[in-house]
């Protein structure tokens, strides 16, 4: 049977370590505590995709030595693959060609900063990679940069000439598909929380109150956490 491997993209959460753009405004302990609970929900969403599409999840993780952090964080199904490299690039790259050598049929790495990422986006992504011919999955996220890139081949091309962090991620990586002939489909935009203002736009959305993104996973750590925890605004 067919396995998708879907990796989660981020850092263990250690306060002064993660989400710091985020601990400006509500504090390492907070900002780190909220990145455990994102992590949590993203996992949640790959194991609400159906078993009987045949999927794996991984968390893709750094720093070295954070595996007792992770473990505690996933659940004890998920395999762990420590990052590597010293750019986005490089880690994104290195991933999608370990856990296509896994065996794999393909590969969806997704950031782990979308607690609401809709579990039927990981769906579409798979369904669309095990169409017939190689191609390129792609979720642009809301900054310009994508919360999920899904794959057959690990292609080099998709990861060089791209200013990381900036808002033409997403159009670089949909230029360089273009650029090796490479078919590409595009999901619908989603967010990563990353400052208070996106921590603004998940806390409307899971009150109800978005108008931008609807029907997104239930986050049910994220939306614990914020419901019991300290009062925050953006």
């Amino acid at each position: 049977m067919s396995c998708a491997a879907i990796g989660i993209i981020g850092k263990a959460p250690q306060p002064g370590r993660s989400k710091t753009r985020l601990a400006t405004a509500i504090g390492a302990a907070t900002a780190s505590e909220l990145s455990g609970c994102f992590l949590r929900d993203v996992a949640a969403a790959i194991e609400a995709v159906p078993e009987g599409l045949g999927r794996r999840g991984y968390g893709v993780y750094a720093p070295a030595g954070a595996e007792d952090i992770m473990r505690r964080l996933l659940p004890a199904e998920f395999g762990l693959l420590l990052q590597v490299g010293d750019d986005l690039g490089h880690v994104l790259i290195g991933a999608a060609r370990a856990l296509l050598d896994a065996e794999h049929d393909c590969v969806l790495l997704v950031n782990g900063d979308s607690p609401t990422l809709p579990p039927r986006f990981l769906v579409r992504a798979i369904e669309a990679l095990r169409e017939p011919g190689d191609r390129m999955v792609l979720g642009p996220a809301s900054d310009g940069g994508y919360y999920l890139i899904g794959l057959k081949q690990a292609h080099q091309q998709l990861f060089t000439r791209v200013a990381w962090g900036t808002e033409t991620v997403a159009r670089s990586t949909c230029d360089r598909a273009a650029e090796i002939g490479l078919a590409t489909t595009l999901l619908p935009e989603w967010y990563d929380v990353d400052d208070i203002e996106t921590l603004g736009w998940l806390q409307e959305e899971l009150a109800g109150a978005s108008t931008r993104f609807r029907e997104g996973g239930f986050a049910p750590a994220s939306r614990a956490f914020l419901k019991a925890g300290p009062q925050i605004s953006p």
